[in-house]
């Protein structure tokens, strides 16, 4: 019943017009791929004269190779499916294609009611042809946006069994097993899609997990490549986007704050890119700027994390009552998205052991340990064990979040933070100090508001004492 499908479906990639870009890798205290920056300047086209592909079919192109999409090429490819799909109902590869965009376009403006949709429409692909590996990992990757990490996973290794050498599928079970904590399952994953795949998509996602086991030099290095290779300004302000955010981790803000902008310039719909002008804005004390950039980025895409950090930076600035308004959207976003089957139990405990109910923030995060217990999780749970006054329990999932040998290899400021205020809490004032310093060694404006609790906290912990100081010549203790 799938012969009602059209040969040569629109979407074949074409030869695009010569590009030329120029890279620019600088080096800091001597490493050049730690300190990269991506600078890329304006380019133009060729002089071929060769025709871009329709809106439509770059849209196709992007859902079906597993790259970032425009918006408005997105909303196109959609309404072509959905009128293909009224005269051809048994087209399985069109429901696939159109499951999948609805799934990038709820990811992209944060609105949840296109996840259903997208289910539906991947559903009923799975009806018309079951053994159908392009809507499996379409449903892998709306278990992903939904942060239904196990449901992820199954969808993922059921997609690879039908096909095994589908690499989109990798990118989608690497986002799986991050969120439940298996790292080595993860890296596993992609070290197979390295071998299936070669191209700017595989080494942005491959820059990722390098990311989270602690090799930035190999994540900046991956994400320069993959934005120097990219085609579509869209693909390549995803990967500008990474980029800035790999910057700010480590506390470049220049280069962090040079990237998001491109980024922005190239898509204006990268909102990821707009919150993270917000972030580093603020960092820098521009805070008038800061405060537009997060307005505008979260007026079209309203994620509750966009609204935590505005929240914070109102606080941070005085204004309560301003905050206070962000909280509530916060609610209420978190709210919609869970109607549309979205998992925003993490941003919500976050938000919980800071501004709100210590003891719900506690449950709701001892709930999302037990299903999905990724170093995200774990790091969040300890920080609201420690507020509701749990602290050793707390001391238990911050070293966690921290531990290489649990996988927390993650060069996270904010975690190293958590661990430090909670060793600080439990009177062990060597580890609580050492641990505050390499939070600001990582980032030293990693946060408007604990930014001044950690240097108030170093100050009140004072210079090490001798007692700090490990004994080089005693025994060790017997097991």
């Amino acid at each position: 019943m799938e012969n009602d499908a059209v040969e040569n479906e629109p979407g074949t990639p074409q030869r695009r017009p010569p590009i030329r870009r120029r890279v620019l890798l600088a080096s800091v205290a001597g490493c050049a791929v730690l300190g990269g920056v991506l600078a890329l300047l304006p380019w133009g086209t060729g002089g071929t004269g060769t025709p871009a592909p329709a809106p439509g079919a770059q849209a196709l192109t992007a859902v079906t190779t597993g790259v970032p999409a425009a918006l408005p090429d997105l909303a196109v490819l959609i309404d072509e499916r959905e009128k293909r799909l009224r005269t051809h109902p048994r087209d399985a590869a069109s429901w696939a294609v159109l499951g999948t965009a609805y799934v990038e376009q709820g990811r992209r403006t944060a609105e949840a009611e296109y996840y259903p949709k997208a289910e539906k429409a991947l559903r009923t692909s799975l009806k018309v042809r079951e053994k159908n590996a392009e809507a499996m990992d379409g449903m892998a990757a709306l278990a992903n946006a939904r942060r239904d990490y196990r449901a992820a996973r199954t969808w993922s290794e059921a997609a690879l069994k039908a096909d095994p050498k589908r690499w989109t599928v990798y990118p989608q079970l690497i986002d799986a097993q991050t969120g439940l904590g298996d790292y080595k399952a993860a890296k596993r994953a992609a070290d197979r899609m390295l071998k299936l795949r070669s191209g700017p998509a595989v080494l942005a996602r491959a820059a990722g997990v390098y990311r989270d086991g602690g090799r930035r030099e190999d994540a900046a290095a991956a994400l320069s490549d993959a934005a120097a290779g990219a085609e579509a300004p869209a693909e390549r302000a995803a990967y500008l986007e990474r980029g800035g955010q790999l910057a700010w981790e480590r506390g470049d803000l220049d280069v962090a704050l040079r990237h998001f902008r491109e980024a922005v310039r190239l898509d204006p719909d990268q909102r990821a890119a707009l919150a993270g002008q917000g972030r580093t804005l603020a960092a820098l004390g521009r805070t008038t700027e800061a405060l537009n950039a997060y307005r505008a980025a979260f007026a079209k895409q309203p994620n509750p994390e966009y609204a935590l950090e505005l929240g914070e930076l109102y606080e941070s600035l005085g204004l309560g009552q301003a905050a206070r308004v962000q909280y509530d959207l916060l609610r209420e976003r978190a709210a919609r998205a869970a109607a549309g089957g979205v998992d925003e139990e993490l941003v919500l405990g976050r938000f919980e052991a800071d501004h709100g109910d210590t003891d719900s923030a506690v449950r709701r995060l001892r709930a999302e340990w037990r299903s999905q217990p990724g170093i995200a999780v774990a790091d969040a749970l300890g920080w609201a064990l420690h507020r509701s006054g749990k602290d050793t329990e707390a001391l238990k999932f911050a070293r966690v979040a921290t531990d290489r040998e649990h996988g927390g290899t993650v060069r996270s400021a904010l975690y190293v933070y958590h661990l430090g205020m909670i060793e600080r809490e439990l009177k062990r004032p060597g580890a609580a100090r050492r641990h505050l310093q390499e939070a600001l060694r990582i980032n030293p404006r990693f946060s408007p508001t604990r930014v001044p609790l950690t240097e108030e906290a170093l100050k009140e912990l004072g210079e090490p004492s001798l007692e700090d100081v490990p004994d080089m010549d005693a025994k060790p203790r017997r097991k």
